[in-house]
């Protein structure tokens, strides 16, 4: 039997708790987001590799690409109230507190204008898009 200290169970545990949730998202992913990710797997983008549903610290975000630190986040309907604004913005600082830099793209442009939302991506990636204040 493996002991663990209070601190490393509770650390264990909610690290599994996180990994179930994304697990979850990952199955149950948007319209949207089922329209991107064939975009981004694979390093289909330019060689970049993307990972879906990542959690990092409290937060799972919706893609990112660890090797440029970018967390793409698709934004629909429920993005507008001013308590979800509130808690975007707040997961936007933490997200930047940690290094990553975060863009959002619209579900609207990724049905309408997908090619440009690709090309959007990749000039985030490139450093050439500004991040999301």
């Amino acid at each position: 039997m493996t002991f663990c200290g209070r601190f490393e169970c509770a650390m264990a545990l909610t690290k599994q708790k996180r990994l179930a949730q994304a697990r979850r998202l990952r199955r149950a992913q948007t319209p949207a987001e089922a329209r991107l990710w064939p975009g981004l797997r694979d390093r289909r983008l330019q060689n970049h590799k993307f990972a879906r549903q990542y959690s990092i610290g409290p937060f799972t975000v919706d893609f990112l690409c660890r090797e440029a630190n970018l967390v793409v986040e698709v934004d629909g309907a429920t993005h507008s109230t001013d308590s979800e604004i509130a808690y975007d913005e707040r997961r936007t600082a933490y997200l930047k507190s940690r290094g990553f830099r975060v863009v959002r793209v619209l579900n609207d442009d990724i049905y309408r204008h997908f090619d440009d939302v690709m090309d959007m991506i990749l000039l985030a990636l490139e450093g050439k898009v500004p991040e999301v204040q």
